[in-house]
Protein backbone atom coordinates (compact mmCIF):
# COMPACT_ATOMS: atom_id res chain seq x y z
CA UNK A 1 0.00 0.00 0.00
CA UNK A 2 1.33 3.41 -0.97
CA UNK A 3 0.90 6.09 1.65
CA UNK A 4 0.21 9.56 0.35
CA UNK A 5 2.16 12.49 1.69
CA UNK A 6 0.24 15.32 3.27
CA UNK A 7 -0.27 18.23 0.87
CA UNK A 8 2.02 21.21 1.42
CA UNK A 9 1.02 24.85 1.30
CA UNK A 10 4.41 25.98 -0.06
CA UNK A 11 3.25 26.99 -3.54
CA UNK A 12 0.18 28.85 -2.29
CA UNK A 13 -0.32 32.24 -0.69
CA UNK A 14 -2.72 32.90 2.18
CA UNK A 15 -5.91 34.54 0.97
CA UNK A 16 -5.62 37.10 3.80
CA UNK A 17 -3.81 37.71 7.06
CA UNK A 18 -7.12 37.25 8.89
CA UNK A 19 -7.71 33.80 7.39
CA UNK A 20 -4.12 32.85 8.27
CA UNK A 21 -4.64 33.84 11.90
CA UNK A 22 -7.93 31.94 12.07
CA UNK A 23 -6.40 28.77 10.65
CA UNK A 24 -3.34 28.99 12.90
CA UNK A 25 -5.53 29.35 15.97
CA UNK A 26 -7.33 26.03 15.37
CA UNK A 27 -6.42 23.52 18.05
CA UNK A 28 -5.78 19.85 17.44
CA UNK A 29 -6.22 18.78 21.08
CA UNK A 30 -8.62 19.67 23.85
CA UNK A 31 -11.01 21.54 21.61
CA UNK A 32 -14.22 22.94 23.08
CA UNK A 33 -16.36 20.02 21.77
CA UNK A 34 -13.79 17.48 22.98
CA UNK A 35 -13.74 19.06 26.44
CA UNK A 36 -17.54 19.07 26.59
CA UNK A 37 -17.66 15.36 25.71
CA UNK A 38 -14.90 14.51 28.19
CA UNK A 39 -16.63 16.36 31.03
CA UNK A 40 -19.87 14.48 30.39
CA UNK A 41 -18.14 11.10 30.29
CA UNK A 42 -16.12 11.86 33.43
CA UNK A 43 -19.27 13.03 35.21
CA UNK A 44 -20.91 9.69 34.39
CA UNK A 45 -17.98 7.85 36.00
CA UNK A 46 -16.08 6.80 32.88
CA UNK A 47 -12.31 7.08 33.16
CA UNK A 48 -10.06 7.39 30.13
CA UNK A 49 -6.66 8.42 28.85
CA UNK A 50 -6.04 11.28 26.45
CA UNK A 51 -4.18 11.41 23.14
CA UNK A 52 -2.39 8.07 23.53
CA UNK A 53 0.63 8.37 21.25
CA UNK A 54 1.27 4.62 21.16
CA UNK A 55 -1.96 4.03 19.24
CA UNK A 56 -2.43 4.80 15.55
CA UNK A 57 -3.87 8.28 15.06
CA UNK A 58 -3.40 9.36 18.70
CA UNK A 59 -7.08 9.03 19.63
CA UNK A 60 -8.58 11.92 21.58
CA UNK A 61 -10.14 9.68 24.24
CA UNK A 62 -9.01 6.13 24.98
CA UNK A 63 -10.78 3.55 27.12
CA UNK A 64 -7.95 1.01 27.37
CA UNK A 65 -9.93 -1.47 29.46
CA UNK A 66 -12.59 -1.60 26.73
CA UNK A 67 -10.13 -1.28 23.81
CA UNK A 68 -12.17 1.64 22.51
CA UNK A 69 -10.74 4.75 20.87
CA UNK A 70 -12.77 7.92 20.36
CA UNK A 71 -11.91 10.66 17.89
CA UNK A 72 -13.59 14.05 17.96
CA UNK A 73 -13.37 15.15 14.34
CA UNK A 74 -13.60 18.77 13.30
CA UNK A 75 -16.22 19.20 10.58
CA UNK A 76 -13.92 21.24 8.32
CA UNK A 77 -10.63 19.38 8.79
CA UNK A 78 -12.09 15.88 8.55
CA UNK A 79 -14.58 16.54 5.74
CA UNK A 80 -18.09 16.38 7.16
CA UNK A 81 -20.62 16.63 4.30
CA UNK A 82 -17.63 16.26 2.00
CA UNK A 83 -19.47 16.38 -1.33
CA UNK A 84 -21.00 19.77 -0.54
CA UNK A 85 -17.92 21.13 1.22
CA UNK A 86 -15.63 20.03 -1.62
CA UNK A 87 -17.69 21.98 -4.17
CA UNK A 88 -17.47 25.10 -1.99
CA UNK A 89 -13.73 24.73 -1.46
CA UNK A 90 -13.04 24.24 -5.16
CA UNK A 91 -14.52 27.69 -5.82
CA UNK A 92 -12.65 29.41 -2.97
CA UNK A 93 -9.12 30.68 -2.39
CA UNK A 94 -6.45 27.99 -2.75
CA UNK A 95 -9.18 25.47 -3.51
CA UNK A 96 -6.84 22.87 -4.95
CA UNK A 97 -4.80 22.82 -1.75
CA UNK A 98 -7.84 22.57 0.55
CA UNK A 99 -9.45 19.79 -1.46
CA UNK A 100 -6.15 17.84 -1.44
CA UNK A 101 -5.60 18.53 2.27
CA UNK A 102 -9.02 17.42 3.45
CA UNK A 103 -9.08 14.44 1.04
CA UNK A 104 -5.76 13.41 2.55
CA UNK A 105 -7.20 13.76 6.07
CA UNK A 106 -10.20 11.60 5.14
CA UNK A 107 -7.90 8.90 3.72
CA UNK A 108 -5.66 9.08 6.80
CA UNK A 109 -8.69 8.68 9.08
CA UNK A 110 -9.70 5.53 7.16
CA UNK A 111 -6.17 4.11 7.47
CA UNK A 112 -6.19 4.89 11.19
CA UNK A 113 -9.56 3.17 11.65
CA UNK A 114 -8.27 0.10 9.79
CA UNK A 115 -5.06 -0.02 11.83
CA UNK A 116 -6.91 0.22 15.13
CA UNK A 117 -9.46 -2.37 14.07
CA UNK A 118 -6.69 -4.77 13.07
CA UNK A 119 -5.28 -4.34 16.59
CA UNK A 120 -8.65 -5.31 18.06
CA UNK A 121 -9.87 -1.81 18.96
CA UNK A 122 -13.33 -0.35 18.50
CA UNK A 123 -13.19 3.06 16.83
CA UNK A 124 -15.79 5.75 17.41
CA UNK A 125 -15.65 8.97 15.40
CA UNK A 126 -17.83 11.88 16.42
CA UNK A 127 -18.29 15.15 14.53
CA UNK A 128 -17.72 18.31 16.55
CA UNK A 129 -21.08 19.71 15.38
CA UNK A 130 -22.87 16.59 16.65
CA UNK A 131 -21.40 17.21 20.09
CA UNK A 132 -22.48 20.84 19.93
CA UNK A 133 -26.04 19.99 18.92
CA UNK A 134 -26.63 16.56 20.56
CA UNK A 135 -23.93 15.99 23.18
CA UNK A 136 -25.97 13.62 25.33
CA UNK A 137 -26.79 11.45 22.31
CA UNK A 138 -23.08 11.19 21.46
CA UNK A 139 -22.20 10.36 25.08
CA UNK A 140 -24.84 7.62 25.03
CA UNK A 141 -23.37 6.24 21.79
CA UNK A 142 -19.98 5.89 23.49
CA UNK A 143 -21.46 4.35 26.65
CA UNK A 144 -23.38 1.78 24.61
CA UNK A 145 -20.21 0.82 22.75
CA UNK A 146 -18.34 0.48 26.05
CA UNK A 147 -21.14 -1.63 27.53
CA UNK A 148 -21.04 -3.83 24.41
CA UNK A 149 -17.25 -4.19 24.68
CA UNK A 150 -17.51 -5.09 28.36
CA UNK A 151 -20.38 -7.55 28.17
Amino acid sequence: MVTRRAPRFDKYSPSSSVSSRVMESNRSKSTRPEMRLRRRLWGRGYRYRLHVTTLPGKPDIVFSKFRTAVFVDGDFWHGKDWTRRKRLLERGSNGEYWVDKISYNIDRDCRTNDSLSELGWTVIRIWESDIESHCEREVQKIIEALDGAHG
